[in-house]
């Protein structure tokens, strides 16, 4: 198998992991290949300043020894194989860039021979191109579960960004679909990099100068869908993550069915909408404030598919409402439907000076549709006369429309929801 073959397979197989995006741009001209990123391998992720980058997203090999359920590259699956050497990725990762066609590298595999073994390969792709290529760019390895710790302090010598798969949200849930896979030593490994990044920047603070680790931290991701466990306990687990790993991310990820699947598995993927409402409510926790616990308001402990969580917990707790927008604090800004963590600084500077009514806050940009229904003005605000009315949900619910790509911009930049 030559090279491109080997590409098309291992960037295809790359695709179920959710640490960046898997979008490719199509080629508009039939039969052409030059100009078209589609299939090999280049996908495109998003910078915390929302700058698209072009990474080279690729597994070193998807033959595995492990046998989880819910992945088409497990030892049962009749999935094509290939393999990747050393070199390959090297020689692959410097050409595309040299091109201009890439600005970093995003590197996961199987697991061949064992884990160490496998772990020892990533480390030698990122260590010969940091000192043999002298290259200098973003490098993303994914760790292997049950390498040893010390392989993993090493990655993070060589790599930007460290990544640590939580896989499921329970311990039950790995036990009865990857039982190779402990919860424990998932959260040790994860435990170890973060203790490992502590450790560097307190060194930095002491006026040393040690090597860098993993300078962009380390994030993970969760299949969700694939068992019955529930977004409550999705949005526990990443909130503990976050608070006791320092995560930067955690990554959703909507099961996808895989052919000759475990009969365990459901036979359809969950909404897609379900992995939306999960990244709002995973940014609720780590913006506005809000607990796991409490941002799921429906009976099933699921997120409602048809409105925000914001929007679902301020119809669930009416009590808390309204909010006076010239003196509530900003903790109770934040929990107010359609204005986002930007506008909440606005409106605590702007009513320094002046008191805000209505027409200030839709020269803002709040989402009026939605706030108007919940704060007091210093004008009357005839909307909140709807509070307490069994027919507020009809009425603060979006209206459904068809998408269009700018439409979602400005919230997948900033995340404000």
């Amino acid at each position: 198998m030559d090279v491109r073959d080997k590409l098309t397979v291992l960037a295809d197989a790359a695709k179920y992991d959710a640490s960046c995006a898997s979008s490719g741009s199509k080629t508009t001209r039939p039969g052409s290949t030059i100009g078209s990123t589609e299939g090999m391998g280049i996908c495109h992720s998003y910078t915390p300043d929302g700058r698209c980058v072009s990474l080279l997203k690729i597994l070193l090999t998807n033959y595995c020894i492990y046998d989880c359920q819910y992945c088409v590259n497990r030892i049962s699956s009749d999935t094509p194989r290939a393999r990747f050497t050393v070199d390959e990725v090297v020689s692959l990762t410097m050409e595309f860039y040299k091109r201009n066609y890439i600005e970093g590298l995003f590197l996961s595999s199987g697991i061949i021979q064992t884990s160490d073994y496998t772990m020892e390969q990533l480390i030698a792709v990122a260590k010969k191109l940091r000192t043999e290529q002298r290259y200098g760019g973003y490098i993303h390895l994914k760790t292997i579960p049950n390498a040893s710790q010390s392989l993993i302090e090493e990655a993070g010598l060589w790599a930007d960004r460290l990544s640590v798969n939580i896989e499921l949200p329970t311990e039950g849930d790995l036990y009865k679909l990857a039982p190779e896979k402990k919860k424990p030593q998932i959260e040790g490994a994860m435990a170890g990099i973060r203790n490992k990044i502590d450790e560097t920047k307190q060194e930095q603070k002491a006026g040393f100068k040690p090597p860098r680790f993993t300078p962009a931290g380390q994030s993970t991701q969760m299949i969700v869908g694939a068992t019955d466990t529930p977004d409550v306990e999705v949005l526990k687990t990443a909130s503990q993550l976050y608070s006791l790993q320092n995560l930067r991310r955690v990554y959703y990820s909507a099961y996808s069915p895989i052919p000759h699947a475990d009969a365990r598995l459901p036979g359809q993927s969950p909404p897609l909408v379900r992995e939306h409402r999960l990244y709002q409510a995973d940014w609720l926790i780590r913006f506005y404030g809000f607990d796991a616990s409490e941002i799921v308001a429906e009976a099933d402990q699921n997120l409602s598919l048809d409105i925000d969580p914001k929007l679902a917990w301020s119809l669930a707790n009416r009590h808390y409402f309204p909010v006076d927008v010239n003196k509530a604090s900003r903790e109770e800004l934040l929990r107010v439907p359609g204005i986002g963590a930007r506008n909440v600084k606005r409106i605590l500077n702007i009513r320094r000076f002046q008191s805000l009514a209505s027409g200030d806050m839709k020269k803002l940009r709040v989402a009026w549709n939605r706030a108007k229904f919940f704060v007091l003005t210093a004008d009357h605000n005839p909307a909140l006369l709807n509070l307490d009315k069994l027919d507020l949900r009809a009425k603060a619910k979006p209206k459904t429309k068809q998408l269009l790509l700018f439409d979602a911009a400005s919230s997948a930049l900033s995340g404000e929801v």
